[in-house]
């Protein structure tokens, strides 16, 4: 048979034409042509190993296959490769039936709440019904035709259910169109009822001709444009807030361009971390609740909030009450129009390297007003060595100052682990962080410039997204020059550690980093903050009797657990250190920076030894009845960030 020629058709079952579609598919960015979806992971079992199983030993020479150990975490490994790939490329993840398919749906949640393109296989129960009830089945009375799968439909953008074989001719290309686009662009799953997947049916030939799906530059108006800049000419104190879009239009080197050409002061959100391409006066670092403080203060005094290529979440306005200057005003530039309108900003609906291309032009010889420029450089003096001292990895920790702390035998802080890690870093490395501390101390103190990669995931904030999601950034960027880092807490990687097996298996090289303080400790200093008790979320023993003994049911206050993470790590398959100092932590780095395979690095931190406060408001409510604490000042202090809280529109 010739592809492409009209009225030929081959039969096929569903799992061979998923594979051979998928393999067919291309992204074209920019002149660039490269496979859309280059390998499928996945786990198999009752639900997708006659079907799907099939198909992908059959064509592994079209779709190779990467075998995992945890769904979501190949959900995650798919998307940190889509991201690292600027949402250009992504991977096919299958599973099987019912917990398997929803193991899949944290990582469908986080791919659509941060814009990333991910397709996902699940398994299904039984389209003809004749077999039923069905292991794994949900068998619900009243809705027979609803199954586990149903679940993905609030987290995914594009939602299918193929019970007929030829309802692929028109689901495949909708799910890579959507795929494909920016503006819609998420979690596609295309559900697979187990019988289904091996039902034969005879397919035009020239559905599987390689197609091209272009990632499209929405070419900004230049009404808007003119409009956002008139808006900045009349500010007397503008600032720029840069998200993720543009790090995924490639709009770095023109964001940075437009800071350097009329000083307009430059702050980042977690997605934006590492927008600015290059320090100077323009870069103010990052914003909100895990920001500079100095920056804060900033964005509390400017008039002109220009956010480009971002959600906007609480965590970047600190619950909206940041933007203090009364007459305040916003534009925007998004190339979702429901990100765009928020605030109530003039918005350039356009891809954010065009418009910020569009926009220097229009500003030409515009500079931001001199008093302002002096109140930017007067906030980087300050911060700047504030930041140094906190990450300074030879500064002895003044432990005779904090009696306070527990004594664990550590001696950096997390910060000062940082600092370790920043010294190491070469242009082309990528550190990468999720939930917990470490994204957040990423976020204030990380210098991301001159090719040093963030990659911070705190749109859904997931803990586990971490260690696979490296595994999808090495895959991304193979060049063994290039260092990738997963830096998490205990808590992290004893909750999804298993993907070092896969990375033993497939020998991706890539580094974790544990900073070993023996619990959950930013959600105890939230506790802290706001109840000024804590419980549950330090990893001690039990002193005595249990939980669902009904003795001491409250209580988690003996002993830190005595958790050995380098034999865990070695027994999965890694190189594994576990250097203390600042010395051995250097060294630690250094030996195994040409490591191929999976390396984890286990340091003990000081626990509660935090960075410098941001110095704003979250708005996360006290109890206002409490018995074993007062929590009255707590109440007080909560009322104080309400009254800030604004709307803007």
């Amino acid at each position: 048979m010739v592809l492409g020629t009209s009225g030929e058709t081959v039969r096929l079952t569903v799992a061979q034409a998923i594979v051979r579609y998928i393999a067919a598919q291309y992204s074209v960015a920019d002149g660039e042509r490269q496979r859309f979806v280059p390998a499928a992971l996945g786990i198999f079992g009752h639900g997708n190993v006659a079907g799907l199983g099939q198909a992908l030993a059959e064509h592994a020479d079209r779709l190779p296959f990467v075998q995992g150990r945890n769904e979501q975490a190949l959900g995650h490994m798919a998307t940190g490769f889509a991201k690292a790939s600027k949402r250009r490329r992504t991977l096919a993840v299958t599973a099987s039936i019912g917990p398997g398919a929803t193991n899949l749906v944290t990582a469908a949640a986080l791919a659509t709440v941060n814009r990333i393109p991910l397709l996902l296989l699940p398994g299904d129960t039984y389209a003809t019904r004749r077999q039923g009830p069905v292991l794994q089945q949900l068998d619900l009375p009243g809705t027979p035709d609803v199954t586990a799968n149903d679940a993905f439909r609030p987290v995914a953008r594009f939602f299918d259910r193929i019970t007929r074989p030829e309802q692929l001719l028109t689901a495949l290309p909708q799910a890579f169109r959507v795929l494909a686009n920016p503006e819609e662009t998420g979690a596609v799953v295309v559900a697979l009822p187990q019988d289904v997947q091996s039902h034969a049916y005879d397919f035009p030939v020239e559905f599987f001709a390689e197609r091209d799906w272009p990632i499209r530059r929405r070419v900004p108006d230049a009404a808007e444009v003119a409009g956002v800049a008139d808006l900045i000419r009349q500010a007397r104190r503008p600032l720029v807030i840069a998200g993720g879009g543009v790090h995924y239009s490639d709009a770095q080197a023109a964001l940075t361009g437009l800071g350097r050409q009329t000083l307009l002061p430059i702050s980042e959100t977690f997605a934006g971390k590492g927008a600015v391409a290059e320090d100077g006066p323009w870069s103010v670092f990052g914003i909100g609740l895990e920001g500079s403080p100095t920056t804060n203060r900033l964005a509390e005094r400017a008039d002109l909030i220009v956010h480009i290529g971002t959600r906007l979440t609480d965590f970047a306005t600190a619950s909206q009450s940041l933007f203090a200057d009364p007459g305040v005003r916003f534009a925007s530039i998004n190339v979702v129009e429901h990100d765009a309108a928020k605030q109530g900003a003039t918005a350039v609906l356009a891809d954010a390297r065009l418009a910020l291309e569009a926009l220097a032009a229009e500003l030409g010889e515009y500079r931001i007003p001199v008093d302002w420029a002096s109140e930017i450089e007067a906030a980087r003096a300050a911060w700047i060595p504030v930041r140094d001292a906190a990450l300074d990895p030879d500064a002895r920790f003044p432990r005779e100052q904090h009696p306070e702390l527990p004594d664990t035998g550590a001696v950096l802080t997390q910060g000062q682990l940082i600092g370790l890690l920043q010294e190491h870093a070469r242009p082309g490395d990528t550190i990468v962080a999720a939930a917990g501390g470490p994204p957040g101390d990423l976020q204030k103190v990380w210098d991301a410039t001159d090719e040093r990669h963030a990659h911070l995931e705190f749109g859904f904030s997931c803990m586990g997204y971490e260690l696979p999601a490296a595994m999808g950034v090495r895959v991304a960027d193979p060049d063994p020059a290039h260092r990738v880092t997963a830096f998490i807490g205990d808590g992290t990687f004893v909750m999804m550690p298993t993907e070092i097996v896969t990375a033993a298996q497939e020998g991706i090289p890539f580094t974790v980093v544990v900073s070993e303080n023996h619990g959950y400790q930013v959600i105890r200093r939230l506790q802290m903050w706001r109840t000024g008790e804590h419980f549950g979320n330090e990893f001690r023993y039990r002193e005595s009797g249990g939980s669902l003994a009904g003795s001491d049911a409250a209580g988690l206050a003996g002993d830190y657990l005595r958790i050995d993470l380098g034999k865990v790590a070695a027994g999965l398959g890694a190189e594994v250190r576990t250097p203390a100092t600042a010395a051995e932590v250097r060294a630690a780095l250094e030996e195994t920076r040409a490591v191929r395979g999976p390396v984890v690095i286990v340091v003990p931190t000081i626990p509660h030894a935090d960075l410098p406060s941001s110095e704003v408001w979250w708005d996360v409510s006290p109890a206002e009845v409490f018995d074993r604490v007062d929590t009255s000042e707590k109440l007080v202090e909560y009322g104080e960030g309400l009254a800030r809280q604004r709307w803007h529109g």
